[in-house]
């Protein structure tokens, strides 16, 4: 194709043009900081607390239970450390599939003293509600549970697993950063006490999240400084950022259904199309997945070849997450559901948006078989397989 094709929209999206038009005049006209009194600090103020209702309208929060942050991995952070500061409870649970951005958080926890136990999911990216049951201990205070996965996209029981935590009296995380936007997202359905999101997963702008604190869950901030956010959060308000990411929530409350019909038909088609190849493995579960993910391994063919070879054709692709793109490791999250090392090597991620067309789709599928072949004759893994 003449025009390149991005099916990257894990790692991020374009800002819609209605979020940067929302956003503009936050710049440069209506500047005031939004915690001043004066009349350009409360119309900044305004805006603000529209942007937070729109956010809460999308995730079914009351507006009071909003809080703005960086990003997913700030919200993260705030999640396990700001419970954890007033918890006198030690015990964090999580899964092996988690975010760096959480399993570091709790990795670093527990050095600082914390216990911590991660437990298994099954060959699709699933975790058994019962495996959190049983890892739940007196000393827990909270467990944390993605609500999707962002490589293989796979999506947790959360509703299941806030059960067995409300019966234990432990508080339940999920990062959804993934999810918000994408797909339906209701914290009351869920149940979880805390929610992690960031807008330019959703056609906002990068640098502004937000976490959902349930009305109640005890928590302080975790980094010191003035009383923003009802004393949750520091800093100075991201007044555009904020603007951003409320347009962006309220475009997506609009438009989701639209969404995922539209990108769930245009992942099954991609996931038949590639299937047609020999030897190649579907990561993650076909029927509790993201509308927009699509992860394979591609047999005695290089992840990272694959990429380059098919940004010279035009498509922007991943071979797994965008944080972690820049190391050779294997992945953690394939590593978790079983998959061999050699396997793994061979990974790619296609996530799909909804600017994507079936033209696009079907514009991979006419190359991609071909730059699949191409990679396997010069390999030494395939020609002695074979």
């Amino acid at each position: 194709m003449e025009k390149r094709v991005y099916f990257d929209h894990a790692a991020t999206t374009a800002v819609r043009k209605e979020v940067l038009e929302a956003m503009t005049p936050y710049f440069s006209e209506v500047y005031g900081n939004a915690s001043s009194l004066h009349s350009d600090g409360r119309t900044a103020f305004l805006a603000v607390e529209q942007a937070r209702e729109q956010l809460a309208s999308l995730i079914g929060a009351s507006p009071g239970e909003v809080y703005f942050t960086s990003g997913g991995t700030e919200s993260d952070n705030m999640a396990l450390k700001g419970t954890g500061i007033v918890s006198k409870r030690k015990h964090i649970i999580c899964s092996p599939i988690e975010h760096p951005a959480v399993l570091y958080t709790a990795k670093a926890l527990e050095r600082q003293g914390r216990s911590l136990t991660i437990v298994s999911v099954d060959s699709k990216g699933i975790v058994n509600p019962e495996e959190i049951r049983k890892a739940i201990t007196p000393d827990t205070f909270i467990v944390s549970v993605m609500m999707a996965n962002n490589e293989i996209g796979s999506i947790q029981p959360i509703s299941e697993i806030s059960k067995i935590t409300k019966e234990a009296g432990v508080l339940l995380h999920t990062d959804a950063v993934q999810v918000v936007g994408n797909y339906p997202v209701s914290v009351n359905e869920l149940g979880c006490d805390l929610l992690s999101l960031s807008a330019h997963k959703f056609y906002g702008p990068k640098g502004i999240g937000a976490i959902y604190i349930r009305k109640g869950t005890p928590m302080v901030a975790f980094m010191d400084g003035g009383e923003h956010e009802h004393g949750k959060r520091s800093g100075t308000y991201n007044t555009p950022g904020i603007v951003g990411l409320g347009k962006a929530a309220e475009l997506a409350k609009e438009e989701l259904a639209d969404r995922v019909k539209h990108v769930t038909s245009l992942r099954n088609f991609l996931i038949q199309g590639i299937m047609n190849i020999p030897e190649v493995i579907l990561n993650g579960s076909q029927n509790h997945r993201l509308p927009g993910n699509v992860h394979f391994s591609i047999r005695y063919v290089e992840g990272e070849s694959l990429l380059l070879r098919l940004d010279d054709e035009g498509f922007s692709v991943s071979t797994g997450s965008a944080c972690s793109s820049h190391s050779l490791k294997i992945s953690h999250v394939l590593q978790a559901i079983g998959l061999e090392a050699v396997d793994a090597q061979g990974s790619i991620r296609l996530s799909l948006g909804a600017d994507n067309t079936e033209e696009e789709v079907k514009a991979f599928l006419s190359i991609f078989p071909n730059v699949v072949k191409e990679l396997r004759d010069i390999s030494p893994l395939y020609k002695k397989g074979h």
